[in-house]
């Protein structure tokens, strides 16, 4: 047998107390509601509630800081006390935030310049071992100070609150990553649909809006000279800063054509923003459109004045909005590099048709009219076959003319009417016919460059509704120079003219808002009226604008 005494019975353990098994049930209460999915600030109000009570605290704060850790992104109390006033949050928290618990030290402690009221307690709400607000709780019944088990029961309750406000940011997040993701498949859409352009960039400028909550989004696109033009704006009012150019001398540009983020805290202070587009606004964002190490042109989010900034996570988030739209905009550029190349293969083949098929034929069919003529014995006859003759030659000028049109490089730099013609020429292609055209006044001295370009984007959207929606069988084009417009002012006219089917009721309105939005960036206007078929059946499109 062995000599070693026989061990005793444990050690008895100290009982619970009555006080303390009657919060068990309550601290199980706060763990189901925060379990059950219920909403934070729900779930919030609960554990502030249950601490007070647990604790005998006549007040009770929940404070939850802001990304920056400088200020409460919320606040919440429960109950009165002369505690209140020592804890309270102050404008924007700062208070509660000095008055800041750190659980390893004494739970009245704090600045000395600021000492927390006696009998006040404080621990942090962490997540993943971030630090994401306090709870605070002051003024015990009875006056006694807050005890050890007190601090326990706090500190259950703060992780309690971790885990609700964990659970709400993760599902925010996802929320948020989902709402990104289905504006970046909108713009990838909107850009490879094949429709205009600048509807499309329009759908960039209002989702990047959309998506992150600011009061304008602005699409910026590279210019010759190295700035950057504003070529898309979603706004709560009409966008008068259309078309206008920033100059390669602002920061601003060059950062962006530089490929670098910019984040501005006040764009009405910021002096690289110092101009009267940025006033009414305050936290920016602007972000260079990159793709394949090549800057498309920028991406501007703008929160008004007084709004909070913007957060880690919406930053990157917004950043992977701006690479696929960046790349979605790289795609739908060589998509119309494509077509632009088959256009100008088919209109090669048509040119060289039309001088080597159609002007022979038709000089052959001339050289016989013209020997028919000399032969002919009755001078009606004769005459008859003369003005066939005649309408034969100027026919042939005018296919020479069209050759000269279509073999014309696209890249070769041209007057306002050069470039008309060729938006014509290349129209006919698949108009099947060429419109009429002419010209009034001065078009290629008058018509300032700003302008010109706005005009042909004009003219080319025009044409394309009349022939993508009209039906149209005749079309008549005039670039008036010598226009005054109602404020006084002179101006240059497009009026394109033709006998389609006319406007439908209810049919899309894209490409004429378009129009309209071209025109009033100018300070112009567009309209439209009846066309110049048989009692004005069809369209009458006029944009006119200030030189």
């Amino acid at each position: 047998m062995s000599d070693e005494p026989s061990p005793g019975p444990p050690p008895s353990q100290p009982e619970p107390s009555a006080e303390s098994r009657e919060r068990v049930p309550k601290l199980l209460e706060v763990m189901r509601c925060v379990g059950s999915g219920t909403d934070p600030r729900t779930a919030l109000d609960r554990i502030r509630e249950t601490a007070a009570a647990l604790t005998g605290a006549r007040y009770a704060a929940i404070g939850v800081t802001a990304e920056d850790g400088e200020r409460l992104a919320d606040f919440s109390q429960h109950g009165t006390g002369h505690g209140q006033h020592g804890i309270g949050h102050g404008q924007h928290g700062t208070d509660f935030l000095r008055h800041g618990p750190d659980e390893t030290a004494d739970h009245r402690t704090g600045p000395a310049e600021h000492p927390p009221p006696r009998g006040s307690l404080g621990v942090p709400i962490r997540v993943r071992g971030e630090v994401l607000g306090t709870l605070r709780l002051a003024d015990k019944r009875g006056g006694e100070p807050f005890d050890e088990e007190d601090l326990v029961l706090a500190r259950v309750l703060a992780a309690e609150a971790g885990i609700a406000l964990g659970n709400a940011r993760l599902y925010e997040a996802a929320r948020q990553r989902e709402r990104w993701i289905d504006g970046s498949v909108a713009v990838t859409t909107a850009l490879l649909s094949g429709d205009d352009t600048d509807d499309a960039l329009q759908v960039v400028a209002e989702q990047a809006r959309r998506l992150s909550g600011a009061a304008a989004g602005v699409v910026l696109l590279p210019v010759d000279g190295g700035g950057l033009e504003i070529a898309a704006v979603s706004a709560p009012r009409p966008p008068e800063s259309l078309g206008t150019v920033v100059p390669p001398s602002s920061g601003i540009a060059t950062e962006l054509l530089a490929g670098r983020s910019v984040r501005v805290d006040d764009a009405a202070t910021d002096p690289r923003l110092a101009d009267g587009l940025a006033r009414a606004y305050g936290p920016t964002l602007l972000l260079p459109l990159c793709s394949d190490g090549r800057v498309l042109g920028g991406l501007v989010m703008a929160r008004a004045r007084g709004e909070r900034p913007f957060t880690r996570a919406e930053r990157d988030l917004a950043d992977g909005f701006a690479a696929q739209a960046a790349l979605a905009l790289m795609v739908a550029e060589a998509q119309r590099d494509r077509e632009r190349l088959a256009v100008l293969e088919d209109r090669d083949r048509i040119a060289r048709d039309l001088h080597d098929l159609v002007i022979q034929r038709l000089f052959a069919t001339g050289m016989l009219l013209a020997d028919a003529q000399r032969g002919a014995a009755v001078a009606e006859v004769g005459d008859g076959v003369g003005r066939a003759v005649d309408g034969l030659d100027v026919t042939i000028q005018e296919i020479r003319s069209a050759v000269f049109a279509l073999r014309q490089p696209a890249e070769e730099p041209s007057g306002l009417r050069t470039r008309v013609q060729r938006e014509i020429a290349m129209a006919a292609v698949p108009l099947g016919f060429t419109p009429a055209h002419r010209w009034v006044g001065p078009v290629d001295s008058a018509v300032g460059e700003t302008t010109g370009k706005n005009l042909i984007a004009a003219l080319r959207e025009a044409l394309s509704n009349a022939f993508r929606h009209a039906g149209a069988s005749r079309i008549e084009v005039v670039v008036d120079a010598t226009v005054t417009l109602p404020d006084g002012r002179p101006g240059v006219r497009l009026t394109v003219a033709d006998d389609g089917v006319g406007l439908r009721t209810g049919g899309r309105r894209s490409g004429l808002r378009n129009l309209e939005r071209r025109a009033e960036s100018l300070g112009g206007a567009s309209r439209t009226g009846p066309g110049i078929g048989p009692d004005g059946a069809g369209t009458t499109v006029v944009w006119e604008a200030p030189y």
